[in-house]
C-alpha cells in the first residue's frame, strides 16, 4: 500500500530489543511488516536528530527549519514524510492512517512542538488539499509542499472565533473584474504563521465567509507574497509547545484568484469534516508520544534513584504511578490504532470515535506528565529532565483542533442519535 518504497529500505534498529506487551497488540500498532519497519525507522531518526536539539530549540522558542526539511525529499536523504497520505503521483508517499498515527506518536516522544509543526503541514495542510483539492490544484501546490520547500499551515480560528468556527468573521468577496476573491480579516493561533518570526510562512489553506448563510464558508489557498498578506505577530511566551511558531495573520484587501478556490464555493463545510477526523486522531497520537516518554523516564527514575535504603519501585505509592500510567497509556493507544485500523481518508463518518480517542488520551497524557514530575519531585521540575516540558505541551492537546468541552458536545449528539440501537 506504500508507493514509495525507498524510504523504508533504510537501515534501521530491530524492534526485538523493543518491550511489546504481547504479539496480538504488537500487530495492532504495527498491523504489517511495513509499518514496524517504518517505526523502526521513524524510532532511529527522532532519537538522532530531534532528541539532541529538542531542550535548546523550546527554551529558545524557534523553529527548526534545517531538520523540517530533513522530513521531505529535496533535502537528500530526507524522510519523505511530509507528504505521508498524499498519492505518489503528486510527490506523496500513500501511507494511511495507522501510518500517521505513529509518525506523530515517534516525534512526539521528543518534541511535541516539532509534531504540531509537523501536524499543521502534513495534515491540515497536505492532506487536506490532497482530499479535496482538484488534481491541478494537487500538483501545482502539492510537490513542493511535499519536498519541503514550501512548509504550509491552515488558517482556521479567528481572535474572536474559536471553537465556534461558523463565527468567523474574516471575508472573501468575488470580484470578476479581478478575476478571483478579495480577502479581508484576521487569523489567530495560526502553527506555521511563521517559520522566522519576521515574515509569514509559505502556503496556507484558508477558511473565509463568502456568503450571507452562517455555514457559506470557502476554502482558498493563500501564498506568500501576495499583495496585503501579512505577519501580524508572532505569539511569544507560551506555555508550551514553544519551538512551534504560532502566529496571528492578516488579510487587507488581499487578491485570491479563482483557481485557488479548493472544493465548492460556500461548500468548505465538508472539507472541514473530513479533514478533522485524521486531525483528531493525530494529536490523540501526539499524547501517545507524550505519556510513552513520560513513562519511560519515570520508571528509569523509580528504577535508579533510592530512598530509605530502596529503590523506589519498592514504595507502593511510586508503584501506583507507574502501573496506572501504564495502563492509561496502553487504554489509549489501543484505542487510537483500533480506529485507524479501515480508516478512510478520503471521506468522513468516524466523528464518534475521532473526537473519543482524543477526548480520553489528551488528558491522559496531561495527567501521565503530571505523575512523572512527582516522582522525580526536583528533577521533574527543571527542563533538564524533560517531563516539564512534556507537561506543559500536553495542555494544548486539549485545546487545539477540538475543545474537549467540544468532544463532548460531538459525541452526545451522535450518541444520542444512536437513540436505543445498542452498542455493539
Amino acid at each position: 500500500f506504500v508507493s514509495s518504497r525507498r524510504l523504508l529500505g533504510r537501515q534501521a534498529p530491530s524492534m526485538a530489543s523493543r518491550a511489546l506487551s504481547s504479539s496480538s497488540l504488537s500487530s495492532l500498532f504495527n498491523p504489517t511488516e511495513e509499518h514496524s519497519s517504518f517505526r523502526s525507522m521513524l524510532r532511529s531518526f527522532v532519537e538522532k536528530e530531534v532528541e539532541p536539539q529538542a531542550i535548546e530549540y523550546n527554551k529558545r522558542e524557534e523553529f527548526n527549519l534545517s531538520l523540517f526539511r530533513k522530513l521531505g525529499t529535496a533535502d537528500p536523504g530526507g524522510l519523505g514524510i511530509l507528504g505521508l497520505t498524499v498519492p505518489d503521483e503528486f510527490g506523496g508517499t500513500g501511507f494511511d492512517a495507522t501510518a500517521c498515527a505513529l509518525v506523530h506518536e515517534e516525534l512526539s516522544y521528543s518534541d511535541p512542538a516539532f509534531c504540531l509543526s509537523y501536524l499543521a503541514h502534513s495534515v491540515l495542510f497536505v492532506n487536506n488539499l490532497a482530499v479535496n483539492g482538484s488534481d491541478e490544484q494537487r500538483a501545482r501546490f502539492l510537490p513542493g509542499a511535499c519536498d519541503g520547500t514550501q512548509i504550509g499551515g491552515m488558517c482556521m480560528s479567528e481572535p474572536a472565533a474559536g471553537t465556534d468556527v461558523l463565527g468567523m468573521k474574516t471575508t472573501a468577496k468575488l470580484d470578476e473584474e479581478a478575476g478571483g476573491y478579495i480577502l479581508n480579516g484576521a487569523k489567530m493561533w495560526i502553527t506555521n504563521g511563521t517559520l522566522t518570526g519576521k515574515e509569514t510562512g509559505d502556503i496556507f489553506l484558508l477558511y473565509a465567509r463568502t456568503g450571507e448563510g452562517r455555514a457559506d464558508i470557502t476554502q482558498f489557498v493563500v501564498e506568500k507574497g501576495m499583495e496585503g498578506f501579512n505577519l501580524g505577530q508572532k505569539i511569544e511566551d507560551k506555555l508550551g509547545m514553544r519551538a512551534s511558531m504560532t502566529a496571528e495573520l492578516v488579510f487587507d484587501n488581499v487578491l485570491i484568484p479563482t483557481d485557488n478556490v479548493v472544493g465548492e464555493v460556500n461548500g468548505a463545510t465538508l472539507c472541514m469534516m473530513r479533514n478533522l477526523e485524521i486531525e483528531r486522531i493525530a494529536l490523540a497520537a501526539m499524547a501517545l508520544g507524550i505519556a510513552r516518554r513520560c513513562i519511560d523516564d519515570m520508571k528509569r527514575y523509580a528504577a535508579e534513584r533510592t530512598a530509605f535504603g530502596k529503590d523506589l519501585y519498592s514504595f507502593g505509592q511510586i508503584q501506583r504511578h507507574v502501573a496506572e500510567s501504564y495502563a492509561e497509556y496502553m487504554a489509549g493507544r489501543c484505542y487510537v490504532y483500533s480506529l485507524c485500523r479501515g480508516f478512510d481518508l478520503s471521506t468522513y463518518g468516524n466523528g464518534l470515535d475521532a473526537d473519543g480517542v482524543k477526548l480520553y488520551s489528551t488528558p491522559m497524557a496531561k495527567t501521565i506528565a503530571d505523575r512523572a514530575i512527582q516522582v522525580m519531585g526536583g528533577y521533574g521540575y527543571v527542563g533538564e529532565y524533560n517531563v516539564e516540558r512534556m507537561f506543559r505541551d500536553a495542555k494544548l492537546l486539549e485545546i487545539g483542533g477540538g475543545t474537549n468541552e467540544s468532544h463532548h458536545k460531538n459525541m452526545c449528539r451522535d450518541l444520542r442519535k444512536m437513540s436505543d440501537t445498542k452498542l455493539d
